[in-house]
């Protein structure tokens, strides 16, 4: 059934969002049989005597997708239904507080229920800025008859992954496990005590193609249940099993000698040269996503190679680094006219994005910009820097000083329609009417067109949604539209920047996409240490960096100052001196769940930063508790590494150890960077305790097996070395450990 049920709906696939892989090996499979009962036979479920024959099963769970549907709030006496959700934090939890489905948070309220009434769960996770799971909302959670069948047969708990990523970690696995892969919405049934016996994403409302609707797979789980309910709680007690078997993990007993970490290197930079786009930038093909981790390596490879005297392999990692961001900036990904990236491309030429904004890339995305103006002096990428950074500071910060999570990419356009991009795209026309004069060098060098600009491959626009839209991408250097103007380049440069500020007032009138407002302990770690970093290396700018909108041309001491503010807030509002331990996040008040893994370990990175920046003690010793926190509630005493929760909480199956740096980097990755930090930054026994558990910890993980040698190998480099910042760097899938 549940192949079935995955490709029911077929959506384009030039709009997918997948979860990151399971970690186990690509042959490591959860029996599917063994999870369902023979009732739940893919024909069974729509009545097919066998399987239509022109059914086309995917290997990927679809539709997938991050964009979102914004909702509006409305007052109390708009609503006909009200449930639990309505006292949550989450923005997500409170967009589904007035759904007829009756909601519980992840609760033992909710499980109590489910094992008193011996129902089965219907678990929906999503987040805030997701496309599908507010067309599953729109389509289903808000009809009158799916909430009736919900809320008859099933106990219903609604939770957003970015609060709880430990439920949506172990739920996903098994979804990837049993599929192939995975996204949101993730739809999953479970027993009462929350073994999950069928998984799969987004369910259409009705049955179409004779494929099953969400009320036809309400109907044939509710029927099945009453009638087998002991083979299917059998037999997911045995896929949960496997699925706890089949992530452990093994640690080894040995340091990596640095001839090991340099062949660790070696090998991923030549994965990476293998999939490389010399004409365009990136690795692999469309959608293509920005990823800091290999881009990391790439410049940390380029430093470690020059000095070996391999001039050539040195230049080869620092090409494929620098004209990839060189390409991302220039495409429609980099908001020209705002600041900060968008999260991917659906094409090749970084031009036409997915338009939402998260917090979690565009802090990485900065450090790693940052790095590659202090390894080249080029001006371009401190620009770049100084645009994502602008941008959170003037869109992204709350008045205290947290920095919220997202924007969407839907809001409203002239007709008021909810559209993706509407917020961004503009007609040739609007663009004539607000610049005037200068219209015609900017359209040229935006590659801007009356009938849209959408056309640079089939992948862009394929629905026709972008007709007579631009999605502005720069088609011309500053030097050929310059010349083309018959104006000096520095009068183009002028004109250019005066051009995007109108542009910003004028888009500022325009309904904005939905803010995700929800400020995230670990991805605020992330903000910090980009805003203490450049405060630093922005300082070897020369000339100093004028205005040029959407950069503001503001000292760098200006984003020190943001990093204490966002460290001020994190201390003040999410973390408790009393127990040593870190809230999740906030909304209007802290959140209820404790803080991961990541959490601890990228505001340690922040603040880390932080106080190599001010001198100030406070950061340190603050960093000191938190690591002591870290180690004490995550590692791994038997296999090594950092799990990604506490293992405090008994509704939590399975306790996941994350080991990719994908679009966030691994805890564990984090936190052995970290710990070189603390050892070289802290004198006495305590810096040869740090010392002695990085030694000790560092071989655990896979993504960071050379860490080790290359920040040894760091601290006795030029001072242009050390002011790179060292996230992580991603091997694991490489090498395919």
């Amino acid at each position: 059934m549940q192949r079935v049920l995955q490709s029911a709906w077929q959506t384009p696939r030039w709009r997918v969002c997948l979860a990151p892989p399971i970690t186990a090996t690509s042959s490591t499979r959860v029996n599917g049989r063994s999870c369902l009962s023979p009732a739940f036979l893919p024909y069974r479920l729509s009545g097919w005597s066998r399987p239509p024959s022109n059914l086309s099963i995917s290997k990927q769970i679809l539709p997938l997708s991050s964009a979102f549907r914004p909702i509006v709030t409305a007052g109390p006496s708009d609503h006909m239904h009200t449930n639990r959700l309505a006292k949550e934090e989450s923005p997500y939890l409170l967009q589904h507080q007035h759904n007829p489905v009756d909601w519980y948070p992840w609760s033992t309220e909710a499980f109590d229920k489910a094992t008193q009434e011996d129902k089965p769960i219907f678990l929906s996770v999503g987040y805030s800025t997701c496309h599908w799971c507010h067309v599953m909302e729109r389509e289903s959670f808000e009809d009158d008859a799916t909430a009736d069948l919900l809320n008859s047969s099933f106990v219903s708990i609604k939770v957003d992954r970015e609060e709880r990523p430990d439920v949506d970690k172990v739920y996903m696995t098994y979804v990837q496990a049993t599929q192939g892969g995975g996204g949101w919405p993730m739809s999953c049934f479970l027993t009462p005590d929350l073994k999950p016996f069928l998984g799969g994403t987004y369910f259409p409302p009705q049955d179409a193609y004779g494929r099953p609707g969400f009320k036809t797979v309400l109907k044939r789980i509710a029927e099945v249940w009453k009638q087998k309910k002991d083979d299917i709680k059998l037999q997911s007690a045995d896929s949960m099993q496997q699925l706890v078997d089949m992530t452990i993990t093994k640690g080894g007993q040995q340091s990596l000698s640095d001839s090991q970490a340099v062949v660790a290197m070696d090998s991923c930079t030549q994965m990476l040269a293998a999939r490389y786009d010399d004409k365009l930038g990136g690795f692999g093909n469309a959608p293509k996503f920005p990823r800091p981790s290999e881009l990391n390596l790439l410049l940390v490879q380029h430093i470690r190679t020059e000095a070996a005297g391999s001039r050539a392999e040195a230049n080869q990692s620092l090409e494929m680094a620098t004209f990839t961001l060189q390409q991302m900036a220039a495409g429609g990904m980099y908001d020209q006219i705002g600041g900060g990236f968008h999260r991917y491309s659906v094409d090749e030429h970084w031009h036409i994005p997915h338009f939402e904004k998260m917090l979690y890339d565009n802090p990485q995305l900065a450090s790693t910009y940052l790095d590659a103006f202090a390894l080249t002096g080029d001006g371009m990428f401190a620009e770049v820097a100084r645009g994502i950074l602008d941008y959170l500071r003037r869109d992204m910060t709350h008045p205290k000083g947290g920095i919220f999570s997202a924007e969407d990419a839907d809001s409203l356009d002239k007709a008021g329609t909810k559209k993706e991009g509407a917020f961004y795209l503009w007609t040739s026309q609007e663009l004539r009417e607000v610049l005037g004069d200068a219209a015609p060098m900017f359209i040229s060098h935006y590659y801007v067109k009356d009938e849209g600009n959408a056309d640079m491959n089939p992948r862009s626009d394929p629905h026709g949604e972008f007709g007579g839209l631009n999605c502005l991408r720069q088609a011309q250097t500053l030097q050929e539209t310059a010349k083309q103007a018959g104006v000096s380049e520095e009068e183009a440069l002028q004109t250019l920047a005066a051009c995007r500020e109108k542009l910003h007032t004028r888009r500022g009138q325009r309904p904005r996409p939905h803010l995700d407002d929800k400020i995230v302990a670990g991805w605020n770690g992330m903000a910090i240490q980009a805003f203490a970093s450049a405060s630093v290396i922005l300082q070897q700018e020369d000339p100093p960096q004028a205005p040029a909108f959407p950069v503001e041309g503001c000292p760098p001491s200006t984003y020190m100052q943001a990093a204490i503010k966002a460290a001020e807030f994190v201390q003040q509002h999410l973390w408790d001196e009393a127990t040593g331990r870190l809230k999740r996040s906030f909304c209007r008040n802290p959140s209820a769940v404790q803080g991961f893994a990541d959490d601890y370990s990228y505001l340690i990175g922040g603040l880390l930063e932080l106080y190599q920046v001010t001198g100030e003690t406070q950061w340190l010793q603050w960093c000191q508790k938190l690591q002591t926190t870290l180690d004490k509630l995550f590692w791994d005493e038997t296999a090594g590494g950092y799990f990604s929760a506490a293992g405090d909480d008994p509704s939590i199956l399975m306790r996941a150890k994350e080991d990719y740096d994908g679009a966030e980097p691994a805890a564990s990755s984090i936190a052995a960077a970290n710990l070189f930090k603390l050892a070289a930054l802290v004198s006495g026994e305590a810096g040869q305790r740090y010392g002695t558990l990085c030694l000790k910890r560092s071989h655990h993980c896979s993504p960071v097996n050379f860490i080790q040698l290359l920040l040894k190998w760091a601290q006795s480099q030029s001072a242009t070395m050390k002011t790179l910042t060292w996230n992580c760097v991603c091997c694991c899938r490489h090498l395919q450990m």
